[in-house]
């Protein structure tokens, strides 16, 4: 059984992990999300917030390791005034439209925030 670590809540604020190129960035996020998936090293949440939203809609390339996740306990928040802002709230595939609050309770009750 996959271990969750509802003490650990990620961050990811871009389309992406790290500063360099967009393929890159999106390669080595999409790398991380799977590792994590596959050997059981699941957070409690990941809150998405500025481009990281863009992750969780349609044609995202992570679309089915976050479906993954989601579906052995992983709470995904995705933030709804970025959502609006992008014109991306009817392309949501994954995860909860939640606002600031939800965000901000999440990281309270975490024992650990990693922003990706």
């Amino acid at each position: 059984m996959a271990n969750l670590d509802s003490e650990t809540v990620l961050v990811i604020t871009r389309y992406g992990m790290g500063n360099a190129e967009p393929d890159l960035i999106l390669k080595l996020l999409s790398t991380y999300l799977k590792l994590i998936d596959e050997n059981g090293i699941h957070p409690g949440a990941i809150c998405f917030y500025t481009d990281g939203v863009k992750l969780a809609v349609t044609g995202s390339p992570v679309l089915e390791t976050l479906k993954s996740l989601e579906a052995k306990g992983v709470h995904l928040i995705l933030c709804s005034t970025c959502l609006n802002y992008f014109n991306l709230v009817d392309q949501v595939q994954v995860g909860i439209v939640g606002g600031m609050p939800d965000i901000i309770e999440a990281q309270r009750k975490a024992a650990k925030v990693i922003t990706l």
